[in-house]
């Protein structure tokens, strides 16, 4: 069970992805950079109880419509083996010390917790205090997920990452709401996760975060 431990972090987390996100080509934002704010989230544990793993939603308000963002981190205390590429950068914890963020769509620990979520074999976890179940977090799975999954490939929407016989995992960067509040999966798709996120003028907004798809893209 993850701990949530409620001291400083510097450079912050915004901090950190206000550099970071302008070099995503799933980043819709102007030359100016991102004015973010925290829009919502949930986490998932580490088995091993080693890496922090966190799915933050922010809000870039500095275009002229606000666009928000699913950004699923990993926090480690030491660095990943092989994955410099994937570094979204280091602070200074109030009680763990260092530690390496990572883009965690590269980190093979929260890809197997995310597969375990949407089959239903881990609870999602509330961002903000330990030990709570964040039941706002929804998922379904119709069958085994694959295995075996292949390197993020990042694109203009989102984040994919394959698995063999055309199966994959699909990671919505730019999120989108759904205009009943009720996300309808794509064609194809056989596992979800959806979520909800603050607006900027306060409402809550619910769509897609993750979707899982097998077999041959048709």
């Amino acid at each position: 069970m993850a701990v949530i431990h409620h001291t400083f972090l510097k450079p912050t987390k915004l901090d950190l992805l206000t550099s970071w996100l302008p070099s995503r080509p799933w980043y819709h934002g102007g030359a100016g950079g991102p004015a973010l704010a925290k829009a919502g989230g949930f986490r998932l544990d580490d088995p091993a109880g080693e890496v922090g793993i966190e799915f933050m939603v922010v809000t870039d308000t500095s275009g002229g419509e606000p666009i928000s963002y699913l950004v699923p981190l990993t926090y480690r205390g030491a660095p990943l083996d092989g994955a410099e590429h994937a570094l979204v950068g280091t602070m200074e914890h109030g009680v763990l010390g260092r530690r390496w963020a990572y883009d965690g769509c590269h980190d093979p620990v929260l890809v197997a917790e995310l597969v375990a979520l949407i089959e239903g074999r881990v609870q999602a976890q509330d961002q903000n205090t330990s030990d709570t179940p964040d039941l706002d977090v929804t998922r379904s799975c119709a069958g085994p997920a694959p295995t075996g999954f292949s390197a993020a490939i990042d694109n203009r929407e989102g984040t994919e990452l394959p698995a063999p016989d055309g199966a994959a995992l699909r990671l919505h960067r730019v999120l989108r709401p759904a205009e009943d509040g009720a996300p309808a999966l794509p064609p194809g798709a056989t596992g979800h996760v959806a979520g909800s996120w603050s607006l900027p003028d306060g409402t809550r907004a619910r769509g897609l975060f993750a979707v899982l798809r097998t077999g041959p893209r048709s």
